[in-house]
Formats: structure tokens, C-alpha cells, sequence
């Protein structure tokens, strides 16, 4: 089963969540989000937030078609979007699809990237990513990881997200690397792009962020 969960981030970074839809796929909200979901047609499995940003009439919608609403005080340790990650994680998802994470406020975005780091998800193996108009947005382990073409984005580009990632080859890509040592702060590996159909990359160590990134927003 897949979790597709929709924080509260402005609305006009994001794809149209239809598309995403299908039957394998439970829909989470997070604060304003769980209002996005339901405006959209959609059925929240599940919604996650303190809600200070939804209006009275809104929060009566989403509490009247939300079976499970969770609700929380706006000062505390975690994120809306953290605990209701941490909730998809306890229901074993095959992978995880977080769209309202990116635009508006920086420290917002920064500590939606941080919780692709959690020890706990990126050991699960569960490929988790963060998708809005133009990017798509996941973080890996060591090994051999294979990406297909996706015309819709064409860049690909790999940052270091620990002090180094060790032994990085590309191959299928226009700018193709072999056994390259690149360490935080590198612009090396960005705006890369396949030239054939798929391409892999791979790493001895290290934790590496995949950004594929399309110059359109439509």
C-alpha cells in the first residue's frame, strides 16, 4: 500500500493530486492540508495537526468527513508533519509520497527534508519523497539505484547529505562520473540529465539526496 500525505504548504506548489490517485494508494492530511485533500475529492485515511490555520467552517467540513482526526497543542516537540509521517510508518507502507512540503517558509522546507534523514525510514528501505509542480525529492543509501526517464523532469541532480559521499558513478548520464569522492557543499552533481532511456548511480558510503526537477510548472 502506498501513504500519499498533504501538508499544509501553499497549494499553488502543488501537482494535481489526482493523478496520484489510484486504489492501492490512503490519502493523510496535515493541518490545512486534510482541507486540500477533501477539496480535491479525495478521502483522508487519517489527519494530523494542531489546525491553526484551517477557518471554523473548514475545520467542521474535515471533522464531519474525517473519521480519524488527531489533534495536537501548537507547542510541541515534533512537526504536524513529522507525527503523521512517524503514524504511515507504523501502518508498513511499501512507499511514501509527501506533496505541501515545499514553498512558503525556508525553515518549514528545511525540516521536511530533515525528516527524509530519520534513521528509521531511510533504514526501512521505503522510498520516501517530497513532490510539488516541478520537483521531485528522496534520499538514498549506499549502493546500486537504478532512474528511468521521466520527460516531465528532465534534470537529475545528487547532493550530499552527509560529510561525503564516496565512490560516486553515473552511468547513462550526460555528465557521467566514475568513483568520485563529493563532499557536502558540492555543486558538482547538479542539473544532470539521462541520455538514454534509464541510467544508475552508485555509492560506497554515504547518504545521497536525489532531486529530479523540471523547469515547468504546468
Amino acid at each position: 500500500m502506498e501513504f500519499c500525505i498533504v501538508a499544509g504548504g501553499p497549494e499553488r506548489y502543488l501537482p494535481d493530486l489526482k493523478k496520484f490517485n489510484n486504489t492501492n494508494v490512503k490519502w493523510v492530511g496535515v493541518d490545512r492540508g486534510v482541507f486540500t485533500l477533501l477539496e480535491n475529492g479525495l478521502e483522508a485515511e487519517g489527519a494530523f495537526g494542531d489546525f491553526d490555520s484551517v477557518s471554523s467552517a473548514e475545520w467542521s467540513l474535515i471533522t464531519d468527513r474525517v473519521e480519524k482526526v488527531n489533534t495536537y497543542k501548537p507547542e510541541k516537540d515534533e512537526t504536524d508533519l513529522e507525527l503523521a509521517l512517524n503514524w504511515v510508518l507504523g501502518q508498513n507502507p511499501d512507499s511514501i509520497k509527501i506533496f505541501g512540503a515545499t514553498g512558503g517558509r525556508l525553515d518549514h522546507f528545511m525540516g521536511n527534508v530533515q525528516l527524509l534523514m530519520q534513521p528509521t525510514l531511510i533504514d526501512s528501505g521505503i522510498k520516501s519523497e517530497l513532490i510539488d509542480v516541478q520537483n521531485r525529492l528522496w534520499v538514498v543509501k549506499a549502493g546500486e539505484h537504478e532512474v528511468i526517464e521521466l520527460p516531465s523532469h528532465q534534470y537529475i541532480s545528487f547532493v550530499p547529505m552527509t560529510g561525503s559521499v564516496e565512490d560516486l558513478t553515473l552511468t547513462g548520464f550526460k555528465y557521467p562520473l566514475k568513483n568520485r569522492n563529493i563532499f557536502r557543499g558540492s555543486t558538482l552533481c547538479i542539473s544532470n540529465e539521462l541520455i538514454q532511456s534509464s541510467g544508475t548511480f552508485s555509492f560506497t558510503n554515504g547518504i545521497l539526496m536525489v532531486v529530479r526537477s523540471s523547469d515547468s510548472t504546468s
